[in-house]
């Protein structure tokens, strides 16, 4: 395997401090999204390597607003790099991206612009 493996949050940190949901809901939205993702790729090689030593998973939290998240995918569909977008339903909002296991050095410079999420 190449590098350590890292797994990118990204959360609409304006659901908390524009449109005033609740921190917990919040959560809620990024639990929802790993688990999606974990599930849409778990016959992916890295997605293997990075559950094998659950007590190790090295994740980031980042935040954004709802176009820097739109952004974000854009560039990602368009260098293939596997994701889910989480869009709460039945409104249709997105509230988060997550990117499966990746090397760090494969995907780390999609995020570093963004900032860790604060909450």
């Amino acid at each position: 395997m190449a590098g350590q493996l890292i797994q990118y949050i990204v959360v609409r940190a304006d659901l908390l401090k524009t449109l005033n949901w609740p921190v917990g809901a919040v959560i809620a939205q990024a639990c929802h999204a790993c688990c999606a993702v974990t599930y849409l790729f778990r016959n992916d090689p890295h997605t293997e390597e990075y559950l094998k030593d659950l007590d190790n998973m090295h994740k980031v939290v980042l935040e954004a607003n709802e176009s820097s998240l739109h952004n974000l995918e854009s560039k990602l569909k368009e260098d293939n790099i596997l994701h889910k977008m989480w869009t709460e339903q039945p409104e249709n909002f997105p509230t988060c991206i997550v990117v499966k296991p990746y090397p760090k050095e494969v995907v780390q410079k999609y995020f570093r612009k963004l900032k860790l999420f604060k909450g």
